[in-house]
């Protein structure tokens, strides 16, 4: 577990718990206070305020919940309120973050600490370039059953419009929202328990991961929960080697942007937000290719813009429990 602190101790953006308050029981714990305040009770307050909004206005209790339920049926309604209570885990992870570490909210950015929107936003037109290199594979890859790669076109409709809507204005809030709950706070609490580095590495990227995936259900076919699992490790692996959530943001974004287009245009939407359907294993291979092409584009583009990925030094004494000794620059956003 958590020891005294090397010399000059500069730590990666798992290790920051460490150079926080003293404990490593605090890190499982503020783990498990956040999954359940981000998928327990801020749900069940926020859902019971939508529901109570509804109803005032003059819809039907009834009505009001088929509205809300995206299990059933996603609703431009529903699809708005899931995408603003994932997003409300941004300030759940920073008030974990300060209650049981007494770390500043921007330690979860960023080592910087910030959230470096140049490398974000470089990070958008490559997110679309490795989304591109996946479809292109994926139009050789054989498809599940002798079905047609894609259906007939939609027709858009009110319905369509409304949908498009609540996805460009809150898909980003409800992707930073995912991003700062798995690659920010649980990365550096399963990154700080031990004092191993490889192991911690390890435990950092993989941990995380797995709550990722199954965090959407447990009746995932094989090949959707390996997508998921695929994508936090190589998100993980891009949060330690460049510092910070920028490139996870911007590759979850896209993501999400390509997967509601696509059920807008040819599918349904709430096939596409409950995948719980089967799913061909070829659907590995062009996940492999997307991953593994913006992993390197943007491991080189934090490079070249001089990224650091460690925090400024620490010094050779643990952290006091008042007053932990990380310091930093002022934050920028």
């Amino acid at each position: 577990m958590t020891t005294e602190l090397a010399p000059d101790f500069r730590p990666r953006y798992h290790e920051l718990h460490r150079v926080g308050r003293r404990g490593w029981w605090r890190s499982l714990v503020g783990s498990a206070v956040l999954l359940v305040m981000v998928f327990g009770i801020v749900p069940a307050v926020l859902g019971l305020v939508a529901l109570v909004a509804l109803v005032a206005g003059g819809t039907s209790v009834e009505d009001a919940g088929s509205l809300l339920d995206v299990t059933q049926g996603v609703t431009p309604m529903g699809l708005a309120v899931l995408n603003v209570l994932l997003g409300s885990a941004i300030a759940s992870s920073w008030l974990v973050l300060w209650l049981f570490h007494r770390l500043k909210p921007r330690w979860l950015s960023s080592v910087a600490p910030r959230l470096r929107w140049r490398f974000l936003l470089a990070c958008l037109p490559l997110s679309v370039f490795a989304l591109v290199a996946s479809l292109g594979v994926a139009l050789f890859l054989p498809v599940a059953d002798g079905a047609e790669p894609v259906g007939a076109l939609n027709d858009f409709t009110s319905t369509t419009r409304d949908f498009l809507l609540v996805i460009a204005l809150l898909t980003p809030l409800q992707a930073a929202g995912e991003e700062y709950v798995f690659r920010g706070y649980l990365t550096q609490a399963f990154g700080s328990l031990l004092r191993w580095r490889r192991v911690s590495l390890v435990l950092a990227v993989v941990v995380p991961s797995l709550l990722f995936a199954l965090a959407h259900g447990v009746g995932q076919s094989a090949p959707v929960f390996f997508d998921r699992f695929a994508f936090g490790v190589v998100a993980g692996i891009l949060v330690i080697r460049t510092g910070g959530l920028e490139a996870a943001i911007a590759m979850h974004v896209l993501n999400n942007f390509l997967a509601y287009g696509m059920a807008l245009a040819f599918g349904d939407m709430t096939e596409a937000l409950n995948a719980t359907g089967p799913a061909s294993p070829w659907m590995i291979v062009s996940t492999l290719v997307q991953s593994l092409v913006y992993l390197g584009l943007a491991s080189w583009v934090a490079k070249a813009m001089g990224l650091v990925d460690v925090g400024p030094p620490v010094g050779g004494a643990p952290a006091r429990v008042e007053d932990p000794v990380l310091e930093g620059s002022p934050p920028r956003v």
